[in-house]
């Protein structure tokens, strides 16, 4: 057979084949501008892995974060006590609780703003800005003189750093647990405490050896250290589809929301009177020597570990309504105790069951609020709006009552201290069990 034969035998064979190739080439130009858009979409989120080395790793970097923010502002009241001995400076008691209260309202403030700013991804600048504000204002901190530079190093500074690394503090864990969730945020939530213990012994133990600057330089190097490893190890596992409205104006009509946020205002008023004046007390009063008032404040914050991890876990069984009431009211009976108060033995028990239920005051109000959000959607920033606001009572408490307090040394109103913290929580612990009993009646039921 000729090869003109043979060919033509071939093209009889498969008619077709000379075309399929142009098939083929038109069926695949428009798979690489069509066909592959939904390759480039953006995955859906794995589910989280509730363990590993990488998972418990941001446990450690929470826990770092809870040291450095919370457990900083946990040590105000050992500074109150130095501030008010005259030795850096001399002013009157309600000036120098602005620092703490300024202090602490950043972190709350701060932290309700960078919202958003988590939630658009950029976690790695908020640890870098935060961690800064932390370490710049200690270090500022260690060469102030004066009491305006102790407000913008210790208040504004360190307070605004504080309030960066809030959000990543709550935020990041549950996207790297599920089932483990309770267990991670409790071990990262402790963190608060142990930072409220060490650095109020840090400052004690090095003030006389070292003075006042180098102490706190101490303190700095300690938060330059152990913030390393978030801003090292944390990293956004998952990005919300959609950032955080900074304002829910629907709240604002919500009587049972407003009604939850001023009553955790006032009890904020009542519960930093405590935590700002204890060690203050005991010096001023002559209640314990000078190194056990400054370790007061460490013992608080060391039954505070117990009063954030019991009440939360009980919440599941009883229901945080049936419990904040009662905490809040016993927070109240213990600051009015302090008024007879007379010895050492007597601050100290104040300081153990004071530090166990006012810790329910920290962690009980975010399950009520997510308890009172119907559109789960919103419930960041249903927080983030909540604690901004419950913040200002922050701000009131400390100057509030070192306003009543008085600066007559001789003859200092510590009686009227007590009764404006422990009537404040009073006040408030009445507001909560009035909004258990609007929402659930007086029957015993899971609330």
């Amino acid at each position: 057979m000729s090869d003109r034969q043979q060919t033509q035998a071939t093209h009889e064979m498969h008619p077709h084949s000379p075309n399929q190739n142009d098939q083929e080439d038109t069926q695949t130009t428009p798979k690489t501008s069509t066909d592959q858009l939904p390759k480039d979409a953006p995955a859906p989120p794995s589910p989280p892995p509730n363990g590993g080395l990488i998972a418990w790793l941001h446990v450690a970097a929470g826990f770092m974060l809870f040291f450095n923010t919370w457990g900083m502002l946990n040590t105000f009241g050992v500074f109150q006590t130095y501030y008010e001995s005259g030795a850096l400076f001399h002013r009157s008691s309600s000036a120098i609780s602005w620092i703490g209260s300024v202090q602490a309202f950043m972190l709350l403030l701060v932290g309700f703003v960078t919202g958003p700013i988590y939630d658009r991804g950029y976690l790695r600048v908020l640890l870098v800005v935060g961690a800064f504000g932390i370490v710049f204002g200690t270090m500022m901190l260690s060469l102030c003189k004066a009491y305006w530079q102790v407000l913008l190093a210790q208040g504004f500074c360190v307070g605004i750093g504080a309030g960066c690394l809030f959000v990543p503090c709550v935020s990041i864990l549950p996207t790297y647990f599920s089932s483990k969730l309770g267990a991670a945020l409790g071990l990262a939530v402790s963190g608060s405490s142990l930072g409220g213990i060490i650095y109020p012994i840090v400052l004690n133990r090095l003030l006389e050896p070292l003075g006042f600057g180098w102490a706190v330089r101490v303190i700095g190097f300690i938060a330059l250290a152990t913030l390393l490893l978030p801003i090292a190890i944390m990293k956004q596992r998952v990005k919300p589809p959609k950032a955080r409205a900074l304002v829910d104006w629907t709240a604002f009509t919500d009587l049972s929301f407003m009604t939850l946020v001023v009553a955790g205002l006032i009890a904020f008023m009542g519960l930093f009177t405590l935590l700002f004046y204890i060690s203050y007390v005991a010096s001023a009063r002559h209640l314990t020597s000078t190194d056990m008032a400054f370790y007061l404040v460490p013992i608080l914050n060391a039954a505070s570990v117990f009063g954030r991890t019991i009440p939360t876990a009980m919440a599941d069984r009883f229901g945080p309504f049936n419990l904040i009431g009662p905490f809040c009211m016993m927070v109240g009976i213990l600051i009015l105790c302090m008024m007879a108060v007379v010895n050492e033995a007597g601050i100290i028990v104040i300081a153990v069951f004071g530090g166990f239920f006012s810790g329910a005051l920290i962690g009980l109000p975010p399950l009520l609020f997510v308890a009172l959000t119907e559109d789960k959607s919103k419930i960041g920033t249903r927080i983030g709006m909540g604690f901004g606001m419950m913040a200002f009572g922050v701000l009131a408490g400390g100057p509030g009552a070192g306003d009543i307090l008085g600066d007559d040394v001789g003859d200092l109103n510590w009686n009227g201290v007590w009764i404006f913290g422990g009537v404040s929580c009073l006040v408030s612990a009445a507001i909560f069990v009035a909004l258990r009993v609007a929402r659930f009646g007086f029957r015993l039921v899971k609330a």
